[in-house]
């Protein structure tokens, strides 16, 4: 998850939590705007105070990601499967004929 996701995903948990305990403890409408401010700007605050900490002291760090060599490696295994799929056909289709070439008919069949 993007910081910027998580900063948001809790903002609006804050939102959320404020505007229940508000409706909750609050007496009056000014009441309902402070407690919920009030609580949304604490959850914002926490957010970027935890993804700081995460990003100090993780070792968590960009890695680069060699596309390109992903993406040809990808290629190869495709084209290999494409031949392999040629393979089995012909073969499949080789079996078939064997079948219908040396097949006994049913009253053959049957008579053994």
């Amino acid at each position: 998850m993007l910081s910027s996701n998580f900063v948001s995903f809790l903002t609006v948990q804050g939102f959320f939590i404020g505007f229940v305990f508000a409706i909750l403890k609050a007496q009056s409408a000014e009441g309902i705007l402070i407690y919920t401010l009030l609580i949304t700007v604490f959850f914002y605050l926490f957010s970027h105070f935890t993804i700081s900490f995460f990003i100090r002291y993780s070792g968590f760090r960009r890695e680069f990601f060699p596309k390109l060599r992903h993406e040809s490696d990808l290629d190869y295994y495709a084209n290999e499967i494409s031949k392999r799929e040629k393979v089995i056909e012909s073969s499949y289709d080789f079996i078939e004929a064997l079948d219908k070439k040396y097949a006994k008919p049913k009253a053959q069949r049957k008579a053994s």
